[in-house]
């Protein structure tokens, strides 16, 4: 499916577009995704707080860079009203390399209804507690 046609649907589609863009490694599907403001934000686990397209783009490409993220959200808790959708899920995370990486995150997306179907306005991500954490891209961002 094309991020445009998931756009147009539901905030639960447009999550299913974001996570598809992460496991296909596509950039511009992925940022499609994003609202059109310059105040989303991102934040990926141990990291810094990024904000505007320039800085989550520059970080999602580094990731990029080494390959798709096969990420399985599981455990979805929604809460939606007519403008507003925030989604707490738990990200199974894989990573195929040199070597079978594996992590679970505790991620946070809050999208919103624009005039041009749903965005995403914010991804909080976090290694879950009790979990070891690793290198999965080697880079100064976890995810």
């Amino acid at each position: 499916m094309s991020a445009k046609k998931q756009m147009n649907g539901s905030a639960d589609d447009l999550e299913a577009a974001f996570y598809d863009a992460l496991s296909r490694a596509d950039l511009e599907a992925f940022m499609a995704l994003w609202a059109e403001d310059e105040e989303i934000v991102c934040i990926h686990p141990g990291g810094q707080r990024l904000i505007g397209h320039m800085a989550i783009r520059a970080s999602w490409e580094a990731i990029f860079e080494r390959g798709s993220v096969h990420i399985r959200p599981v455990q979805l808790h929604a809460t939606h009203n007519m403008l507003t959708a925030v989604h707490s899920i738990i990200e199974e995370v894989h990573r195929l390399g040199e070597q079978i990486q594996e992590a679970h995150i505790l991620a946070t997306n809050v999208y919103v209804k624009t005039p041009h179907g749903w965005r995403i306005t914010m991804h909080h991500a976090s290694v879950a507690p009790g979990k070891p954490p690793l290198d999965l891209f080697k880079a100064s961002t976890l995810h």
